[in-house]
C-alpha cells in the first residue's frame, strides 16, 4: 500500500514511561573518549524500544508477528512481512499509526489472500460513527460495520477522536 500518512501529535501513547516527558532540546553529541552514549545512539536506542513495543503490542492484539519486521526511523515506522489478510494488513498499519509520536507507516506486508482494500479515513471533529457510515455507505445505521472492521483498536463506538485514522471497508450489501 506504501506510505500513509498520520496526525503526528494525536493518538495513543506506548505507555514505555517517556512519553509523559516533554522533549528535551539536543544536546551535544559527546567526545569518543567519554564513554557515555551520542546523541544519536540515544536516539537509536529510544527507536529499537518504540519498535519492540509496537511489535508487542500487534502480537498483544493477536495479529500473526511471526514475520514481522518493525522499523522506525523518527516518526516513520515501516512494517514488513507476511500477513493472512487484507483486513489484518490495514488493522496493523492502523494499530501503528494511530500512536502519539508516529506520522507516517510505510506499509510493505504482503497479504497471502488478497481481498478488495478498505479505504482510510480521518476523524474530523463532530464526527461519530453513524455520520461516517452515513457519509460512506448510505446509511448511519451500517455505522456496525466500520466498528467491527476496526477491531480491536476500537473498544467502543462511541470513543473516537479527530485525527484517528478509520478503516472503511467496502460496503458489505445486507
Amino acid at each position: 500500500m506504501g506510505l500513509i500518512q498520520f496526525a503526528k501529535n494525536v493518538g495513543k501513547k506506548l505507555g514505555l514511561g517517556d512519553d509523559d516527558k516533554k522533549p528535551q532540546p539536543a544536546q551535544a553529541p559527546q567526545s569518543q573518549g567519554a564513554g557515555g552514549p551520542t546523541a544519536q545512539e540515544v536516539q537509536q536506542l529510544e527507536e529499537r524500544k518504540k519498535e519492540v513495543a509496537l511489535a508487542g503490542l500487534l502480537k498483544q492484539m493477536g495479529f500473526n508477528t511471526e514475520s514481522l519486521v518493525v522499523d522506525m526511523e523518527g516518526d516513520k515506522v515501516t512494517l514488513r512481512g507476511r500477513v493472512d489478510t487484507q483486513a489484518d494488513r490495514e488493522k496493523m498499519v492502523l494499530v501503528v499509526g494511530n500512536h502519539e509520536g508516529i506520522a507516517a507507516v510505510d506499509d510493505q506486508l504482503t497479504v497471502v489472500n488478497p481481498e478488495p482494500e478498505a479505504q482510510y479515513y480521518e476523524v474530523q471533529s463532530g464526527d461519530n460513527l453513524s455520520k461516517i457510515a452515513k457519509q460512506f455507505y448510505g446509511n448511519p445505521n451500517k455505522y456496525h460495520q466500520i466498528f467491527e472492521a476496526n477491531r480491536p483498536m476500537l473498544k467502543d463506538p462511541d470513543e473516537i477522536y479527530p485525527g484517528q485514522k478509520l478503516r472503511i471497508p467496502p460496503d458489505a450489501k445486507a
